[in-house]
């Protein structure tokens, strides 16, 4: 049996007596007040998950600094790894300066979760809720459908092969008809894999988005113009028979007026595999519907106008510029010559009344801020405070953050209800989008069982103040009486609350859901400039790293999408042996052993 080298090194027996102490009064006071918190929320429900989300929350409400201070000098636990078994790490740390003492006195049993039985009681809701996790990563990835995905079964296939454990569909975009041509294809390429992908439909919740924008009298051509056969599906392109795109070659030459009877020419570079043609139009054009485009084909020249879909104007906003927020639901334009401001529709026209003079606004994940100057019969009249030194470009359906109003909304809308009838036959998981209150939960809850499917999992997207608020409240509603996750949706999120404090919230949450072993999603522009633009960003690979720490990373749709998911699948990877949510894993270090493994010390 070993002793000790040099008792003398063990801590001061007086320091050991009073950290003893002290921790023994917060251990009885975190039972009371646990014992409190947990008869009013849910009465004389006990499971465990919800006794341990209870001490949590009880053993939070101390300022444990000075404590803390005191169990490092003595090398003990320092309580910040014990969110997923609170009295188990309190009693733990009892009894071993008990031991140190000399004291033999029996501590009552307080733990309702065990060291072991926090980590089992996550993974088992994780797995609930995302399937199995791959063995050598740390976290499931979630990734946000194309729409692509409903005609490219080839698609679905690629993402599972890259690591795919959960596809998101956003019903806030398309319909039912591809939502379920994307669930069909994704079903049968999970099956193709021997793989589980699970499917989250997020509830599209609250239009609190802008309305749509006027369309232009005229198209703008300059540089790479994309000709289709019959009528284009979208702005920017243009359309001719069948026959025609098919005679095309490279080389060949369009001629066209424009509408300022300036002669444009379009030169036809190449095909792409999709049978569209490559054109280039050197000098810009603007055309509409009446332009007559001229094709000389076999020596025989052919007059024809193109289908089109004209886009949308452009309504650019710069600093001290006025917005009016629309109660109708016109489509919006620009400022006007004679002085009338640019407008554009709200998606929720009664959120207007909720506001008052003062209040800030927010659109397109915060790029264009404002205040509200008054309400009106019309809507919210606004002054622009910030939109960078160019100036931003308002668009159609982009968010709008109200941050300074705690806005009454309905939990769930008519649309979603009637998106609900769907999901509950296709999806694996239901998201609720704007979570703020139990309230909210228990309306999701009540409709999922007058629907028939009562234990439907749930995911409540935390993405606003009230929301982070409340988080506490709606844990303590869910924990063990509904298979729950949580997502933070930390665009619209960092809106609401400023970026200075979305880091500090952002690790609030994962504390908090930890200790009620509730699964988490990261998401919100996980790797987003990789994603979209195929450029990466030292910032956003630190955020992906980071991301390890929940049990679910989200990415967004983009032009490369698959890149991104393969980059972080390679991240995650390589963070599986260095950290479990906080607590950093200890494997051999390459730097260290190469150091090791070269002899004693550094080569000469």
């Amino acid at each position: 049996m070993s002793t000790l080298r040099n008792p003398e090194t063990l801590p001061d027996r007086h320091l050991l007596a009073e950290i003893g102490n002290q921790l023994e009064q917060l251990r009885q006071a975190v039972i009371g007040d646990a014992a409190r918190l947990q008869s009013a929320s849910r009465g004389d429900d006990d499971t465990p998950s919800l006794r341990n989300f209870a001490h949590y929350l009880a053993l939070r409400s101390h300022d444990l600094r000075p404590l803390q201070a005191l169990l490092g000098q003595c090398a003990l636990s320092s309580l910040g790894r014990s969110e997923a078994h609170v009295m188990a790490t309190l009693d733990c740390l009892l009894a071993l300066i008990a031991a140190v003492l000399g004291r033999l006195e029996p501590i009552e049993p307080a733990a309702p979760v065990t060291f072991d039985m926090g980590r089992q009681l996550l993974s088992a809701n994780r797995i609930r809720l995302f399937g199995p996790l791959p063995s050598d990563r740390p976290s499931h990835i979630m990734v946000t459908m194309p729409r692509a995905v409903a005609s490219d079964p080839g698609l679905a296939m690629q993402l599972i092969a890259a690591g795919m454990d959960c596809a998101r569909i956003n019903c806030a975009h398309d319909d039912a008809g591809i939502w379920e041509a994307m669930v069909r294809n994704l079903r049968a390429a999970a099956l193709a894999a021997g793989r589980e992908c699970r499917i989250l439909m997020d509830l599209a919740g609250p239009k609190l988005r802008t309305g749509p924008v006027a369309l232009a009298d005229c198209m703008r051509l300059k540089g790479v113009v994309m000709l289709v056969s019959g009528v284009p599906t979208e702005a920017g392109l243009l359309g001719f028979p069948a026959e025609l795109i098919a005679a095309l070659a490279p080389g060949d030459v369009i001629t066209l007026r424009d509408r300022r009877a300036k002669k444009r020419e379009l030169l036809i570079e190449g095909r792409e595999p999709d049978g569209r043609c490559r054109a280039l139009c050197e000098r810009a054009a603007q055309i509409d519907a009446q332009t007559e485009f001229c094709i000389t084909l076999g020596g025989q020249r052919r007059q024809a106008r193109a289908a089109m879909q004209m886009p949308p104007v452009e309504i650019r906003l710069f600093e001290g510029d006025s917005l009016l927020l629309d109660r109708a639901a016109r489509p919006g334009v620009a400022a006007q010559p004679d002085g009338t401001p640019a407008r554009i529709g709200c998606g929720e026209p009664a959120v207007l009344d909720q506001l008052t003079a003062g209040m800030a606004v927010w659109i397109d994940d915060g790029k264009i801020g404002a205040l509200v100057e008054r309400i009106d019969a019309e809507g919210a009249l606004l002054r622009i405070t910030a939109a960078g030194p160019k100036g931003r470009r308002l668009r159609a359906d982009q968010g709008l953050n109200f941050p300074d109003s705690a806005l009454r909304l309905p939990a769930l809308s008519d649309k979603d209800r009637r998106d609900l009838d769907f999901a509950i036959h296709h999806a694996d998981l239901i998201g609720l989008s704007f979570a703020q209150s139990r309230a909210d939960l228990e309306a999701l809850r009540t409709a999922l069982a007058e629907r028939g499917a009562p234990l439907l999992p749930i995911i409540a997207k935390i993405e606003t103040a009230a929301g982070v608020g409340n988080l506490p409240e709606m844990l303590l509603a869910m924990v063990d009486r509904h298979p729950f996750g949580v997502m933070i949706a930390r665009g619209d999120l960092m809106v609401e609350i400023g970026g200075e404090r979305m880091a500090e919230l952002q690790e609030e949450m994962l504390w908090l859901c930890e200790a009620a072993h509730v699964p988490v999603i990261w998401a919100t522009q996980v790797l987003e400039s990789l994603t979209h633009d195929g450029s990466l960003s030292r910032p956003e690979l630190t955020d992906a790293a980071a991301s390890a720490r929940a049990d679910c990373v989200m990415l967004n749709k983009g032009p490369h999408l698959l890149r991104a998911l393969s980059v972080l699948v390679d991240i995650h990877t390589r963070m599986a042996g260095h950290q479990q949510k906080k607590n950093p894993q200890l494997r051999a270090l390459s730097l260290a052993s190469r150091l090791l493994e070269n002899g004693d010390g550094p080569a000469a």
